[in-house]
Parts: structure tokens; sequence; C-alpha cells
């Protein structure tokens, strides 16, 4: 049969001097194999999907549309074949003529059979695979075997098992609601409005650079009080769609938190992004109704479905023009974007919000009173991480949390299709009842609703209450629902629940409970008391930040200062409260921190030590900030193998006299064969430091060191001083050698120091030294940017050196 021959049942169910539609005299030109769907809303809304074979565009009326979900059978009634020109169409049929209504041009591209077609149409099994611009992978169509006296012919539209597989079961129709062709709604297209820009168009602005791919967006950490202090900037919390703006080649690219191209949902915004002046970018931001009437979700909502305005509010810039800012501080990516965003409009789409540096509890407290629903705090000099972390935190005025919906109870109200959704969350792989929700509808959210519902025969429940089963419809658990509530009943209920809206940018499967940050959490395995207290309040620091501090250097503090004796700074309050040094864990350590028992003048006492990193993540649980060791190993405390020089300048000296000094100390120790390193405080001093073997007792190396630093100090008695006294240290630097006896202690290397801010002493190398702006520059909250280097410590702890007679014979004529 000839192409013009399959066309004859298409032409005689058509008026053409009535429908737009084309008669198919003339085919375009193409490379390939072109497949489209049609978004039409004739008697019913389907969608068509057509597939060229044979001089025809094979077609199928898929009744519900397209699902990304490989577990979703979709009915696929094939319909007579339709002209290749129609491929191309998009427009109003009039209501009286067949197929009455109006399409949209919802997907277009090619197409590839996986294996003969003819056969597959024959057999009733036809494998295939998409490359459009939003179906894409495997796909199969499945006949049915036909009803007695049954004339349509049945199949099923399936997704294959592949990357662009996705558990959402209506992920592709709800995501998609514009025209590929025109960026048109169907409402649009039926009012005859002029097709939009095509945002394929570089913007004025000469997007021309490569589009930066979708990126995880850094997520929040629900807590329950704001920090305080200049090292956090407050912003209000908003209350719309999570959204990353990709600019470039080819035209803006919108995603929301999970990766979702929601270019066409979003496609208001495209335009006013394309203007920006910028090769490429990636912003981070929120996407929110213009118009506010009621809460500001339920209004985005209304703005999506009725077409109203949006407005994009960036608020992060992770990429500019090629180049990554995501291990810049907060401050500099900020400085960038208002840079980027300096010539938008004020009142226009495209949107900075405000921030405050400081004073988090009074800018929490206000933003309640205004009526917001919370505010995120950021740590100003922290990377953007795209996971959820501590260096972004939420604080909620109100109780608004994500639950899935698993069922209705269906209602006695003429016009109401159910009186409440059944809710519930996850726990690991159990889905818990949480209650029911019968408030905060509007006409068209029992529309959606309905129209999305699945129903299954049973309960998607872990165990649902006796009297909320009692007469449930129950449905499949792909829903998310915002629900805005008073409290949780002591069972985990829902009490004065409100319905928000539907969450279309988070799957099913992550919605659990969320809880601000209290009670307990583990770390290594090790339990921690209230996690959410802070230690450090001007950095915004918890109990469970320094344990998780601790959890990551660990190791490579017992590499360093394994087996040895420890004491400690402990502050079980935090800074603001009391602290004090211990040697001794008495009684109230757990029994399964490792102790050994050491000699002093008084008896025997047990010191701590550790050797895994769990034992330090142990001790920050007991409120202990510092950790101090002695200069000798557990096996043999009376031969030291290291020696320590603490450079500890007067107050009036600058970091420039300290760290002069130290190279200072590092060339005269080297003037006597021995190789130093560098280790900053997180205080104001250096300690230079260097590696022995256990060939002298405690009274050799104190006497060397004693000798050493008088040798310093009488060479430039102006700049140095070997005595405590505070009166012969006044404009002076004390190189302190007493740390070098029995029992006495120095900081370990990465411990944290209990100071404002959470400095940390770290070993550096000597060129790093050279260009350090400060020795308490190290910060526990910036750990991700330091730790990954090598450690110069552990590089020089194998260069074992000896206090041999050469080494005291030059060290003495110094002296003399």
């Amino acid at each position: 049969m000839t192409a013009p021959d399959r066309l004859k049942r298409y032409r005689e169910m058509r008026d053409f001097s009535k429908t737009p539609e084309p008669r198919g005299s003339s085919a375009p030109a193409r490379s390939g194999l072109s497949f489209c769907v049609q978004k039409h809303a004739a008697t019913r809304l389907h969608y068509d999907l057509r597939l060229e074979w044979d001089g025809v565009l094979l077609s199928w009326a898929v009744t519900r549309g397209p699902s990304p979900d490989p577990s979703e059978k979709r009915l696929a009634v094939r319909t007579e074949d339709h002209p290749l020109d129609y491929g191309d169409f998009e427009g109003t049929i009039p209501k009286d003529e067949y197929g009455g209504g109006t399409v949209m041009l919802w997907d277009t591209g090619q197409w590839e059979p996986l294996g003969d077609v003819a056969e597959g149409l024959d057999e009733g099994k036809l494998k295939f695979r998409l490359q459009g611009e939003r179906m894409t992978g495997g796909w199969t169509l499945v006949r049915m075997r036909p009803k007695k006296g049954e004339t349509r012919e049945n199949w099923l539209l399936i997704k294959e098992r592949d990357s662009a597989a996705s558990d959402d079961l209506d992920g592709l129709t709800a995501d998609f609601e514009t025209s590929v062709k025109t960026g048109r709604s169907m409402d649009e297209i039926a009012q005859g409005r002029k097709p939009r820009s095509k945002r394929e168009k570089p913007g004025r602005g000469g997007q021309t650079g490569r589009r930066p791919g979708y990126r995880k967006p850094q997520l929040a950490t629900l807590v329950d009080a704001a920090p305080d202090g200049d090292e956090w900037w407050h912003e209000i919390k908003l209350d719309g769609y999570r959204c990353l703006a990709s600019l470039g080649k080819g035209g803006p690219r919108l995603y929301t938190r999970n990766g979702k191209d929601w270019s066409d949902k979003f496609a208001p915004l495209c335009e006013a992004l394309a203007a920006l002046p910028c090769k490429s970018a990636l912003i981070d931001g929120e996407v929110m109704a213009a118009r506010i009437e009621g809460s500001a979700f339920s209004s985005l909502q209304t703005a999506l479905s009725e077409g109203g305005d949006l407005v994009y509010f960036a608020f992060d810039l992770l990429a500019l023009d090629g180049v990554d800012l995501q291990r810049e501080p907060l401050t500099a990516r900020r400085a960038q974007l208002e840079r980027l965003m300096a010539d938008v409009p004020k009142s226009g789409a495209l949107r900075i919000p405000d921030y405050v540096r400081g004073h988090g509890p009074d800018v929490f407290a206000a933003a309640c009173k205004a009526g917001a629903e919370g505010i995120i705090c950021k740590r100003v000099a922290a990377p953007y991480s795209g996971r959820r972390g501590r260096d972004w935190r939420k604080v909620k005025c109100t109780r608004r949390q994500e639950f899935v919906i698993a069922g209705y109870a269906p209602s006695d109200k003429k016009g109401r299709p159910f009186s409440s959704l059944l809710m519930g969350q996850y726990e690991g792989d159990r889905l818990v009842y949480r209650g029911r929700v019968g408030t905060g509808f509007k006409e068209r959210d029992f529309e959606e609703l309905t129209r999305a519902f699945t129903t299954r025969r049973t309960p998607a429940f872990d165990a649902a209450p006796r009297g909320a089963a009692r007469g449930a419809v129950w449905l499949r658990p792909n829903l998310v629902a915002e629900v805005e509530f008073t409290e949780l009943t002591d069972d985990g209920h829902i009490r004065h629940g409100a319905y928000q809206g539907l969450r279309r940018d988070k799957p099913a499967r992550e919605v659990a409970m969320e809880t601000p940050e209290s009670g307990e959490a583990k770390v290594l395995g090790v339990r921690i008391s209230s996690p959410g207290r802070e230690v450090f309040p001007s950095a915004g620091l918890t109990k469970l930040d320094l344990a998780e501090y601790y959890g990551r250097v660990g190791e490579r503090m017992a590499q360093i200062a394994g087996r040895r004796p420890l004491s400690l700074v402990r502050c079980p309050s935090g800074l603001q409260k009391e602290c004090f040094f211990q040697k001794h864990p008495g009684t109230t350590f757990p029994n399964g921190l490792p102790r050994v028992a050491v000699k002093e003048s008084g008896g025997t006492e047990d010191y701590l030590y550790a050797t895994r990193p769990e034992h330090w993540v142990a001790c920050a649980q007991m409120g202990a900030i510092e950790f101090h060791i002695w200069g000798a190993r557990n096996d043999n405390l009376d031969r030291p193998d290291r020696l320590v020089f603490d450079l500890d300048p007067d107050e009036g000296l600058s970091w420039a006299d300290v760290r002069r000094a130290a190279f200072d100390t590092r060339d005269r120790l080297a003037d006597l064969g021995l190789a130093s390193g560098a280790l900053v405080t997180g205080g104001k001093g250096v300690h230079v430091w260097l590696p022995l073997r256990r060939t002298r007792e405690w009274d050799t190396v104190k006497l060397f060191a004693k000798t050493f630093a008088h040798v310093m100090a009488e060479a430039e008695p102006d700049r140095f001083t070997a005595t405590m006294s505070k009166a012969k240290r006044k404009g002076r630097i004390f190189i302190d050698w007493l740390r070098n006896q029995r029992g006495a202690t120095a900081i370990v290397p990465y411990s944290a120091r209990a100071r404002p801010g959470a400095p940390v002493a770290r070993p550096v190398t000597w060129e790093e030294l050279r260009s350090l702006d400060a020795p308490n520059g190290y910060r526990l909250a910036g750990v991700a940017d330091w730790f990954a280097d090598a450690c110069p410590y552990l590089g020089l702890m194998d260069d074992l050196q000896t206090l041999d007679n050469g080494t005291v014979e030059k060290l003495s004529r110094l002296a003399g």
C-alpha cells in the first residue's frame, strides 16, 4: 500500500475547508526518523504519539500521557496513520470537527526502532528508543488481546528501565506544560496568542559560552535557634520552588532541586535570564509568584496553573563564564552575583534577596512578627556544598513539612471528591501514617488531585490505625503535599493540618520527618547528647559540629598523637560558660576510652590516650575542645621523641614579628644540623618543633632546649627572651622551652582551640607560613578547604634526629 493510500482514512474523517490540519500533500524534508507527541484536548485530554515510518506517522492516542515509571502501563489506542507534515501541527481544531479541541506540539525529536518495525506491528510488540526534548531512552508498545466485540486496537505504552526512567508517575506531563514549538500553554494556543520568544536563542546578554550542567544544590539543616555573631548572615526563607538556572549557548535551562528540567514550566523567566550580561553562568535561587494572595506557596501553585507572573530570587552564584565559584566564600560569590545583576530592574522578574549580617535571634524574631515562614542562616566564609549541612541552617516560625499522600476518605458532600487526605512519611523503607488533612483545599486543588490519583487495593502504610482505614480509598504513594500544621501529637500525627499544594519537585521516597537538631545524634557510633548546643557562639558551631570535625581529622591526629598521655581543655556548656584544664579522666569518662598509668610525684595516676577517631569524638561528647600531649609515648615516658619551642609574643608585637622569629629559629636549628617544622597554634604564636630518636632522657633534652633559647635571647636581647617573667617579655618574644620536660604538654596538631571563632592548630610548610596572614586563620568551619592537603607534620616525623655529642658541642660553642 502506498503512502497516499494509507492516508485515505485520515482524509475521509476531516473537512479541510474547516480544520487547519494539514492534508498531507507534501512532506517536510527530514533527516532520520522523526517522532512527535501532541497534547490534544479533545472530548478527553490525551497525548498522541506519532512515529514516522514508511512515509506516514504511525499514531497512538495515549489516554493519560506517557509515564517515566517503568512499572506504569499507559493505555495507547492505535488511530489512523497521519501525514508527515502533521508532525509540525499546533492549533485549534473546530469544536464540531473530528478531534475538535486544542492541539499542542508537546515533544519532538528522532526515534530508532529496536528490531523490525513491520514484524513488531504484526506481532504486537514494538521496541524503540526516543531522542526527544522530553521523552528519551527506551520505550515499548505492546498490543493487548482484544475483548469480544472490541473494534479498537488497544496497546500499552511502557517505559524501559534506563537512566531516563523515574518513579515519578506523572513526572513528564506534570513537568512540561508548554509547547516545544512556540512556548505557549494550552490556554494560550486556544486563545490564539502569539508564540513566545524561543528560549533556544541566545539572549541579549551574549550568552555564547558552554552552558553548565545541573549540580546538586546546597540544603539547609533545620535548627531550633538562629546563630548569633558576624560570621553569619540571615535571609528570609522563601516559600517557592528551588531552581538552578543554567545560562549559556542554547538559552537558559531551569532545573528543580532534583535535576528536573522545568524550563517550560518556568518559561516566563527565561527571557529575563537570557538578558544577563555573561557568557555562561549557574545561579541558585527560588521561583516565587509575583503576586502573593494568602500563602506564598499556594500563590505559586495558582500562578503556575493560571499563567500568572513569576519572580526568580537569585541568592547564589556557582559558576560564571567558565569559572567554578563553589570553593569561594559566600561573600565572594554574592559580590559576583550582585555585579552580574547590577542592571536588573529592582521590581522585575529577577531579584536578589536582602540579608542581615549578625544579630540572628533578632532577625528571626522580626521575620516571625512579619508573618514569614522563617529565616535561612548562612556562614559567610563557607564554600558552596552540594549537600545538606550546617553551613546553611533554617529556623522556622511555623510548622510546615512535606507529606506523602497515600489515601483519602470519601466525602458525602456534593462536588467534593474527598473529605480528607491520609498522609505519611518514610522512616527508612517504611511509610508511616501521619494523620489526616481536611482543610486548605481550593476548587482547583480538588481537580488537580483527583486527576493525579492512582488507586490501589491495599494500603501503602506500614500500619494504619483502624479508624483511618475504615472506608478509605488507597492510593499509590507518589504524590507529595506541602502541609502547614500546629503541632504533631505524641503519636506523631498531624494536628490542625492545612493543605498548601502539591510539590512536583521532590520524589515521595525522600519525604521524611524533619526535626530541629536537638536530642541526640551519633558520630562514628558515638552518641552525642545535646548536638545542637552552641559551643562556639560567635561562629555558630555546635557540639555536633565539633564531634564531626574530630571524626574527620581523628585518624590523622591519632597518627601524630596516638599512644601519648592526653590532657584536655573542657567546656561542657560551651565557651560562654566555664572552661577548665583536666589531666586525669577520673570516673566521669567512658570506660571504652584507653588509659595509661603514669608515675607522678604523688603516686600513679591514669591519663587518657587516643588511637582511633572515635576516641577523640568520645572526648568531644564529654565537652572536650582542646587536646594537649606529652613529648613522649606511653611505652617509654622517660625518653622524649620530640622537642618544641613555643614562640609566644608580647601583646604589642605583630604577626610579622612572630613569623620572622619562627624562620630565625628554624635557621639556628639548621646550623646545628637539625631539621624542624612549624605549627600555627590557633592563638598568637607558632610552635617550631623537631622529631627525635629516643636516645636521650628528659634532663638532656630540657637542658638543650633551655640553652638554645638562651643563646637566641643573648644574641638578640631586644627581640627575644628565654625568661617567663612578664616584666622581661615586654616588646619581646618569649621562646618557651619549658614544654620540654616530663609532664609538660603542647597542643595536638589539628586540635580545635577553646577560643572565639573556633581556630585550629595546624601544621604548615615553611612556604605556607611565609604567606599566612595570621596564626589563627585556620578554622574548624573551613576544614573542607585545607584538610585535603598532605600533612607536613607526618612527613617530618619520619626524619628522626639525635641530639648527639656533635650537636651539643655546636650549641656549646654558640653559647660560649
